[in-house]
């Protein structure tokens, strides 16, 4: 049977979601500890591939497997925590028709990333500090360019194996947050580095490097150049994935 996971982890310690070589994963970390409650081979997929260093307060993974029937899915879950480390949490755990799939069948993605005004010791792995003023209108009007069906070239790394850089992006925006601000994007799919590339260069908008029009050239122009320096993994969340009605339960 077929099962959906969802999740969250604190991605300091991880080269990333996707299995590498020689490097600690998420993806990596969820195989063995699945294998080993379940006393079978199992391989999950994720719906997206976060970069290393980056967050997730809402991943969703699929894996296939015959959990024993006297083993309730609530009790499946609570030994797969205790296999984990303490930085993966998983939250949910429900079955899902054969052919759903936790990337393909996503309908939208959406990431956030957390800038922080005012200095916290407590939050210095989980949000970029700025220590210099921004101008947050000036940035939400260059982030307004972004909403739309556009080929993100400009925003993503040179090295994707990506076949096409087109995206649907439905919401993007700063908004006040404890502390600071918070970048919020929604869209349909996310190119290898978009978001990181979207931020870095809209931080220069906001400390008075680059217009807002000069940002919505930028996007248009497709021109990787263009963009500005990533901003640090660290800030960055996938923060909710959605699916077509039904496939995910209310309660999950």
């Amino acid at each position: 049977m077929k099962y959906f996971l969802h999740l969250a982890y604190d991605g300091t310690r991880y080269a990333g979601w996707q299995m590498q070589p020689n490097a600690r994963t998420v993806q990596a970390e969820l195989d063995r500890a699945l294998s080993l409650v379940l006393r079978q081979p199992v391989h999950v997929q994720g719906s997206g591939r976060t970069d290393a260093g980056v967050h997730a307060s809402q991943q969703v993974a699929h894996f296939e497997a015959d959990v024993p029937e006297n083993l309730p899915l609530d009790r499946l879950l609570y030994r797969l925590r205790r296999a984990l480390p303490p930085d993966i949490a998983p939250l949910r755990l429900h079955p899902v028709p054969d052919e759903a799939h936790a990337r393909f069948s996503a309908e939208a993605r959406s990431y956030e990333y957390f800038v922080l005004t005012e200095p916290d010791p407590f939050r210095r792995e989980f949000a970029f500090f700025i220590d210099r003023p921004l101008d947050v209108v000036a940035m939400n009007e260059a982030a307004a360019h972004l909403v739309g069906s556009f080929d993100f070239t400009t925003f993503s790394k040179v090295k994707g194996a990506e076949t096409h850089y087109i995206c649907v992006c439905y919401e993007a925006g700063w908004h006040p947050a404890p502390g600071g601000l918070v970048f919020r994007i929604r869209a349909n799919r996310f190119v290898r580095g978009m978001v990181r590339l979207v931020v870095g260069t809209l931080l220069d908008v906001g400390r008075g490097n680059l217009s807002p029009e000069a940002f919505g050239a930028a996007l248009r122009a497709g021109d990787r150049s263009l963009a500005g320096s990533a901003a640090p993994a660290h800030g960055l969340y996938l923060s909710r994935v959605e699916y077509e009605a039904g496939l995910v339960p209310a309660a999950a």
